[in-house]
């Protein structure tokens, strides 16, 4: 399930930078995918403006092709013909022939020095990819990156809080102190995207616990949560306000709005229910 969960997250990531890769330079398509596990190859998994099914799925080996020479170097590479270059080796001439591309740029997605992916842009003309393109597909490289931080770190930590006797330690704090972080940075992501997947990462966290009892569905406003996970870290209605760029005001009333729906009478009582109930980790 959380494999899944995972997969699909790094699918919307991808997608999404290509959506936005191609929105930026106006090129015809974008196509990509993220490196196999325990494998030296990119499998094409996403595209965007192509005409035909040839190059999903796609296995790109490390060293072939354009996408190969990308990840075999960890930088962006290009051609401006496809088929007539010497420059690459030419094992996925078919499915490019089939697409009909010409000119095509693949910039390698890479986290922590390791590549994780490849994202392409492609022209079905021979010209150049200027600078403004090679920086686009960069920035849209960059974006998936965030992602796949992100979805690691909460994967990590959630994989340390699991543990035995770890979900009351050390672990366990540093899962909320995440998120914590996490929320508070999620409103100022101006890519909806992105924000989209660290709030999901954050639901993970704050659903992490074992609950041998049922509890009571409680629903709570997005802001409701961010100001109780502030109080959860001990800031006070100034504080939580200052963090999240709200007036002292709007904090309390989020706050009080919150212990009503959790039945709390105390500010403590609050955030023991919402981490009762999952809401907070």
């Amino acid at each position: 399930m959380a494999a899944n969960i995972q997969a699909c997250a790094e699918s919307a990531g991808m997608r999404g930078a290509l959506l936005r890769l191609r929105r930026a330079t106006g090129l015809p398509v974008a196509f990509g995918g993220l490196v196999e596990a325990g494998r030296p190859q990119v499998r094409i998994s996403e595209l965007s403006g192509t005409g035909t099914a040839a190059l999903r799925a796609l296995a790109v080996s490390s060293g072939n092709g354009l996408g190969g020479k990308a990840v075999a170097l960890a930088r962006p590479c290009a051609v401006t013909d496809y088929s007539a270059s010497r420059r690459i080796s030419h094992e996925y001439d078919a499915a490019v022939a089939a697409e009909g591309l010409r000119s095509v740029l693949a910039v390698p997605v890479v986290v922590r020095r390791r590549v994780r992916g490849v994202l392409y842009a492609a022209l079905r003309t021979a010209q150049p990819l200027g600078d403004r393109t090679l920086s686009a597909a960069v920035e849209a490289a960059r974006d998936v990156e965030q992602a796949l931080v992100v979805q690691d770190e909460a994967h990590g930590l959630l994989a340390a809080a699991r543990e035995p006797g770890h979900a009351a330690g050390a672990a366990w704090e540093r899962v909320r102190e995440a998120h914590a972080e996490l929320r508070a940075l999620a409103p100022r992501i101006a890519d909806a995207d992105l924000r989209a997947q660290v709030l999901a990462a954050c639901g993970k966290l704050a659903a992490a616990p074992p609950s041998a009892l049922p509890v009571p569905e409680v629903r709570l406003a997005p802001r409701e949560v961010d100001v109780l996970v502030c109080v959860a870290a001990g800031a006070t209605n100034a504080a939580a306000a200052d963090r999240l760029g709200l007036r002292p005001e709007t904090v309390k009333a989020y706050l009080r709005s919150a212990m009503r729906k959790l039945g709390a009478h105390t500010r403590l009582e609050a955030v023991v229910a919402a981490r009762r109930t999952g809401l907070l980790p």
